[in-house]
């Protein structure tokens, strides 16, 4: 078994997809509208592994979503980029553009080489090797 995609509902649609495709060379299908339920999505699909869905619906309350404190459920997701060096290279790049670092690059304790962003609705994104 895998894991075939991770949702996330969002505020900006269009935002959040061009954030993935700029920085995480995602690929989108093309939208999905439900006018019935004011509902619309976007599958963005990576070089391998699995795809991320993205949704938006009027009627879908915001969550805290803060840097601490951290809640239970989902708190990140990793996107693999290949290499340390990539992983500097896109960490400073964020960096760059006004996107918050909170973990800078680093091995973890069980050998990982990793940073943390937040994208720019505050979801956690580990950039790793």
């Amino acid at each position: 078994m895998k894991i075939e995609h991770i949702a996330l509902w969002v505020k900006d649609l269009e935002k959040m997809r061009t954030f993935y495709e700029q920085y995480f060379g995602a690929t989108s299908n093309e939208k999905y509208v439900n006018t019935a339920k004011q509902f619309a999505s976007y599958f963005l699909s990576f070089e391998s592994g699995a795809r991320l869905e993205i949704m938006h619906m009027t009627s879908v309350v915001p969550n805290q979503n803060s840097v601490e404190p951290q809640a239970m459920g989902l708190i990140h997701f990793a996107i693999a980029t290949g290499s340390k060096a990539k992983v500097d290279q896109l960490t400073e790049e964020l960096r760059a553009d006004g996107y918050q670092v909170i973990g800078e690059p680093r091995t973890t304790g069980d050998g990982y080489y990793e940073s943390v962003v937040l994208d720019p609705e505050n979801n956690r994104v580990e950039i790793t090797v």
